[in-house]
């Protein structure tokens, strides 16, 4: 079934590393809100499926929002849609948000899953980091969400930052599993291009990021978590059995979505839409619809899937779960797709970094640490170019 995201493009201060869509300015909060309220009433029609998987609060930073403005939004979403029951409801937060009082305004609401944004349980990180929160901070928000009785729970967590030495990294898993969290998504920090971080490397302010110190924290990482009864069900993401992430595992499987709010994407199985990247541009185009338009110019653009494109998607998304690809899948779209992935595959099988069980395919954890070079190596480049001839 279908899920909804939410982007909400507000943060306090600005995380160095971070190149998603949101403004420091608060100013236009009011209109936004009302634009993606509206953006939810024109484009209501796009999910066939009107029974709801989940509901995602993204951005940004989703908890600047009140108790009020969030029913807001339920009640706008159960106009359109049905909520299945024991739906997962996230919302991303940040820990500095996160007061005794938030969190109980919180739980007056059907938010039932909190996303906090912890990246580190040491200062020193999160001072290179440019994050709003303290290490003490980022404990007192996970004991007042437990002592709340949130128990749909999820942190993320940053590696192989300049700052974070071994011991420091092994501290940050103790310290997660020391809470009992059921899930954790933890990613290797990332230069991208026009950030803060990427300008401080380039000068020289910072030094750059060590691949092979990465790699280290991330296989102790799996290792850890395997150890410790958790399941690495995508590249990034560990659970425990029962608590993989509803609404992040629709989109590795490729189910509908309905992305709302400025640089939102929305996909339907045949086209992918992404939204305009810029708040006024968003609001200006909403502020002017009525309900009798189901398009607005300028409000989104659209790429219609190619099958060499959704074979690329779908690789590319497979080898990254512990679903993997599935052999039966390809040839659903043609006989040549399967020949061109196995015969693609198959130094990656030799050696190793991947496995076949049945008619499915997967990573190993030799191959994780190599998991965007071999999906590479079993991308179709063109329809009909020069690696694939039907």
């Amino acid at each position: 079934m279908p899920g909804i995201y939410i982007h909400i493009p507000f943060c306090r201060q600005a995380c160095h590393y971070c190149n998603f869509h949101f403004s420091t300015s608060l100013r236009y909060k009011e209109e936004m809100l009302q634009a993606i309220l509206q953006e939810l009433s024109l484009r209501s029609g796009y999910l066939e499926e009107k029974e709801l998987d989940s509901i995602y609060f993204g951005g940004g930073t989703p908890s600047l929002l009140t108790e009020s403005e969030l029913m807001r939004f339920f009640d706008a979403i159960g106009r359109y849609f049905r909520l299945r029951p024991g739906a997962e409801i996230t919302l991303e937060a940040n820990p500095d948000d996160l007061t005794p009082e938030k969190v109980q305004a919180l739980r007056h609401t059907p938010v039932n899953r909190l996303s906090i944004g912890i990246q580190s349980f040491h200062d020193e990180d999160l001072r290179f980091f440019n994050r709003a929160h303290t290490a003490g901070q980022a404990r007192a928000s996970l004991e007042h969400a437990l002592s709340a009785g949130f128990t749909g729970l999820t942190i993320d967590l940053i590696y192989g930052a300049p700052t974070t030495g071994q011991k420091q990294w092994e501290e940050n898993i103790d310290i997660f599993f020391g809470y009992g969290i059921p899930h954790l998504s933890s990613y290797a920090l990332t230069v991208e291009d026009r950030t803060a971080l990427a300008h401080f490397i380039k000068t020289g302010k910072v030094p750059p990021v060590e691949d092979e110190k990465a790699a280290r924290q991330y296989e102790y990482l799996m290792a850890s978590m395997h150890a410790g009864g958790y399941v690495q069900y995508e590249i990034s993401n560990f659970a425990r059995p029962g608590c993989f992430a509803v609404h992040n595992s629709s989109y590795w499987k490729g189910e509908p979505y309905l992305g709302l709010g400025p640089s939102a994407h929305s996909y339907n199985g045949a086209s992918r839409q992404w939204n305009i990247s810029n708040n006024a541009g968003y609001i200006r185009l909403l502020q002017g619809s009525s309900g009798a338009q189901a398009l607005i110019p300028g409000l989104f653009e659209t790429e219609h899937l190619s099958t060499a494109t959704r074979y690329n998607e779908y690789v590319m998304t497979g080898l990254r779960t512990i679903w993997g690809v599935e052999l039966f899948h390809l040839r659903q779209m043609a006989p040549a797709y399967e020949n061109y992935f196995l015969e693609n595959i198959r130094p990656f099988l030799d050696a190793g970094q991947a496995k076949q069980e049945g008619d499915t395919i997967s990573l190993t954890d030799a191959g994780r640490l190599l998991a965007d070079g071999i999906a590479s190596a079993v991308f179709m480049v063109g329809e009909t170019g020069p690696e694939f001839r039907m």
